[in-house]
């Protein structure tokens, strides 16, 4: 299989494009990054992340699309040019998508859409599923914004489309987790606000495997999460990375503080949701790390 991967040469993307290629499977890489060199079975294209035309050539040889690219979440301040900037990347793109879709004879039968759990807003409902409706906040204007822009596939007769809904993806040095972790082994580690809010995680070997599955799999379509079978609060998540790392789980950060010094991007910390991945399951995934414990374990070593 040929994979053209949006947003490839990100967190994510990079540890796709390794499980792709030692399952023996090609990909083309659209980046924004110039002077990249191409190396076995992986190939990079320049793109300016709006106009697809000049490359659909190289599309047609494609048997399946991975859609993850849109301007990090993660950055502070949440300006309003920043948040425009968050939703105008993903739009964009989803956009592009579907005009190539439109203009080729030779589709790919398969396209992987991201979005993100945020999309069911802050909730306190233990085992949210897929059928569950969106939230009212801004990370949910963005996943529903995300999934639409490419929603136009649904219907067109040769191609399955995958909504993959993603958690906290759990790596060592990319990623949330190293900032999450940092106030433990300072040994300040605690509860972040109330602290009962839910944290949806998920490892990243099975954020990819996940991805790879559904890709491989022709019965699979529509929304999927990926998150771990555990639900856990953040009080849980700090204790157990404070368990794993052999540190103390005590220091508390006052919801306000937090408040104060990021203003809406708080949020991301102080809200969460208890999210469960029940159609993966149903698909026949079977998780490596469905416990966070184990999976913290093998990420400390």
């Amino acid at each position: 299989m040929k994979v053209l991967i949006l947003g490839g040469t990100g967190f994510i993307g990079r540890n796709l494009v390794e499980r792709l290629v030692s399952k023996g499977h090609d990909c083309l890489i659209l980046t924004r990054k110039v002077g990249i060199s191409n190396k076995p079975k992986v190939a990079y294209l320049y793109w300016d992340g709006v106009d697809f035309t000049p490359h659909y050539n190289k599309f047609d040889e494609c048997d399946a699309v991975v859609n993850l690219i849109g301007e990090t979440i993660g950055k502070w301040p949440w300006s309003e040019t920043h948040k425009s900037k968050v939703v105008s990347s993903r739009v964009s793109a989803g956009k592009a998508i579907v005009e190539y879709y439109n203009a080729s004879k030779k589709k790919p039968s398969v396209i992987i859409q991201s979005s993100g759990v945020g999309y069911y807003g802050n909730s306190s409902v233990k085992g949210l599923d897929e059928s569950a409706t969106s939230g009212k906040d801004f990370l949910s204007d963005v996943a529903v914004k995300w999934e639409a822009s490419t929603a136009a596939l649904d219907s067109m007769a040769g191609v399955r489309r995958c909504v993959i809904r993603t958690s906290l993806v759990l790596d060592k040095h990319q990623g949330v987790l190293p900032l999450m972790a940092l106030p433990v082994k300072l040994f300040t580690g605690g509860r972040l606000g109330i602290g009962n809010q839910g944290v949806p995680w998920i490892h990243i070997k099975d954020e990819v495997g996940a991805i790879v599955f559904l890709l491989e799999n022709a019965s699979c379509s529509g929304v999927y999460n990926l998150a771990a079978p555990q639900q856990v609060s953040n009080s849980e998540f700090i204790a157990a990375i404070a368990k794993v790392l052999g540190r103390p789980f005590w220091f508390p950060v006052p919801a306000f503080l937090l408040k104060v010094l990021l203003g809406e991007m708080s949020d991301l910390l102080l809200t969460g949701q208890y999210v469960q991945p029940k159609r993966l399951l149903e698909s026949g995934y079977l998780f490596e790390y469905p416990a966070l414990e184990p999976a913290l374990t093998e990420i400390y070593n």
